[in-house]
């Protein structure tokens, strides 16, 4: 069986997005079929996106199809993205579409129909009503224009939570809805790295604790949510400093603002960007982690936080209920007073946070896989077929 992914751009600085395309092809590796990547990558990225690889199962059985970064026009005409997926979709079984509002998509969807191919289109959050709200007349006209169809015609849309299928439910979409999670590779998280290995390489005080948030830095993750709870916490937490590792979404400088606002910058570290095993020795380092988003879908950085043995706080529209229910960390509003509060539980009681990392951990191992994740985009293919 012949899968071809496709994906705008498989930058890492993206977001989770790219990370989750990357490894549902590894898994699909792993159980046997042949698996394609089509997308659009400079030549650093794609160096990148190999170091990356190096520590993810089957991610040498991959076969890539990377174009350089598109210029304006390429971008919406994409006259080479699709001479190179015609190539690729030829004799294809399946095609699995990650993310919505790109021309790039589109064209996609309309070659694997035009050859009869079946496609899904995993969302990941982009249709939620908060999503929506941003650019909404855009996005109005463009659903208008070319992507309902692109989303109708799917054999089924791969949708990551019960939550999501809620709420893309007023939009009526014609096509079938299938929920499939993210997950972990357990080979990349057992065992795990030794502590204060992080704190050793960022040049962090290896006698002081942290909170470690690990996104875009963007208003979407709410940082300045982060950046208010912290605030309302430190002087109750002389000890505890605040990590914050991941790419410029676009709120980097209001952020650094209010934490020079608050008097906190000497107890904020900005890291930048950490992936691979750095990734893992931040979240094990990390005494809780934390991310207080306006709208997720299934965040890789909350599954990997959890499989790491580190508890979390996050907010009800993360929508992983099963934080909750697994007593993993705890799930607050999307207000700062909340998170802060959550904070300081986790970060008062010792005992109940090592349970609540140990809890998350247990659950993320045995129910969020990635072989498992695989298994069940397979079984979704063959129905659709």
């Amino acid at each position: 069986m012949k899968i071809v992914h496709v994906i705008a751009s498989i930058d890492p600085k993206n977001g989770g997005l790219q990370a989750v395309a990357m490894r549902i092809a590894a898994a699909q590796c792993g159980l046997g079929l042949e698996v394609h990547v089509v997308s659009y990558g400079s030549p650093a990225v794609q160096a990148q996106v190999r170091e990356i690889g190096a520590i993810i199962p089957n991610f040498a059985s991959i076969r890539w199809h990377l174009l350089p970064e598109p210029d304006g026009v390429e971008k919406l005409l994409c006259f080479k993205g699709r001479r190179l997926l015609r190539k690729v979709l030829k004799q294809a079984s399946f095609l699995h579409i990650h993310g919505v509002w790109e021309p790039f998509l589109v064209h996609a969807s309309k070659l694997a129909k035009s050859v009869g191919i079946p496609y899904c289109v995993c969302p990941a959050g982009m249709l939620d009503h908060w999503s929506l709200q941003q650019k909404s007349w855009k996005k109005k006209l463009a659903l208008r224009l070319c992507y309902r169809r692109m989303l109708d015609d799917a054999a089924f849309l791969h949708v990551l939570n019960t939550d999501e299928v809620a709420a893309i439910e007023p939009l009526r979409f014609r096509s079938a809805k299938l929920v499939i999670p993210n997950g972990v590779f357990t080979e990349e998280f057992d065992p795990l790295p030794d502590s204060g290995l992080f704190k050793q390489k960022m040049s962090l005080p290896l006698n002081r604790r942290y909170i470690l948030f690990l996104s875009r830095l963007h208003i979407k993750k709410g940082t300045d949510i982060l950046a208010m709870a912290f605030a309302a916490i430190s002087e109750m937490y002389p000890d505890v400093d605040l990590v914050v590792a991941g790419p410029d979404g676009g709120a980097q400088d209001d952020f650094m603002s209010l934490v020079e606002k608050f008097d906190i910058d000497h107890r904020v570290h900005l890291v930048g960007p950490v992936y691979g095993e750095l990734k893992i020795e931040a979240m094990v380092d990390a005494d809780c982690f934390c991310l207080p988003s306006r709208q997720e879908g299934f965040s890789m950085a909350i599954t990997e936080a959890l499989a790491c043995g580190t508890p979390v706080v996050i907010t009800d529209q993360c929508h992983f209920p099963e934080v909750g229910e697994a007593n993993a960390g705890l799930i607050v509003p999307v207000d700062p007073v909340e998170v802060a509060k959550a904070l300081a539980v986790i970060l008062s009681d010792a005992v109940r946070a090592r349970s609540m990392g140990l809890n998350g951990r247990r659950m993320v191992l045995e129910q969020f896989t990635w072989p498992a994740i695989a298994d069940a985009t397979l079984r979704g293919y063959r129905l659709s077929a």
